[in-house]
């Protein structure tokens, strides 16, 4: 009778095989990507809906957006501008491009689906998403930083925002964004 199957020998063989193969793999991977970095970035976001400069506007709304304090069912586009400072005439950073949408009936939370434009400095050319509820009135929001590109290459980590100011008639807000990132 033949037999089934194979040896332990050879089964041990290809096992170590396999792991000498991984691990070479891991290695190029390591020597391709570098070495982990921790970067902080600080600087404000100008979310303005009315005036002459307007970076964000309402492109969707359900019926029954108005008849809630929280606006639910509203969607905004936004390209933000990302300065150095809080004044509107601060160091031009970059831009916050992306989505808002309403979407808490109780409070005014925004569901952010937002991409960090850098366009000088350092960061110039690169860009970090940021994906996450914004709970607008806290005096502290905490949102997830989920990847990025350029020298943001599989970034991961977490910004927080502060309302520096907003006009409650108009709906402009300037918000300092304070960012933790790992990357490569």
């Amino acid at each position: 009778m033949a037999k089934k199957g194979y040896s332990a020998a050879t089964i041990a063989v290809v096992a170590v095989l396999l792991l000498v193969f991984l691990h070479i793999a891991a290695v190029q991977a390591k020597v391709k990507l570098g070495h982990q970095k921790i970067s902080h970035l600080h600087f404000y976001f100008h979310d303005l809906l009315v005036g002459k400069n307007v970076t964000a506007v309402q492109v969707a709304s359900a019926p029954t957006t108005n008849n809630y304090f929280t606006q639910f069912g509203m969607v905004r586009v936004m390209d933000d501008w990302l300065t150095e400072g809080p004044e509107g005439t601060s160091k031009m950073l970059g831009r916050a491009q992306g989505i808002y949408v309403s979407a808490c009936q109780e409070k005014l939370q925004l569901l952010m689906a937002t991409t960090f434009v850098f366009q000088s400095g350092k960061y110039n050319g690169s860009t970090l998403a940021m994906v996450g509820k914004n709970g607008v009135l806290e005096q502290v929001r905490e949102m997830p930083i989920v990847g990025g590109s350029g020298l943001f290459r599989f970034a991961r980590g977490y910004a927080l925002a502060h309302t520096h100011s907003i006009d409650f008639k108009t709906g402009n807000a300037v918000v300092e964004y304070n960012v933790t990132v790992l990357h490569y």
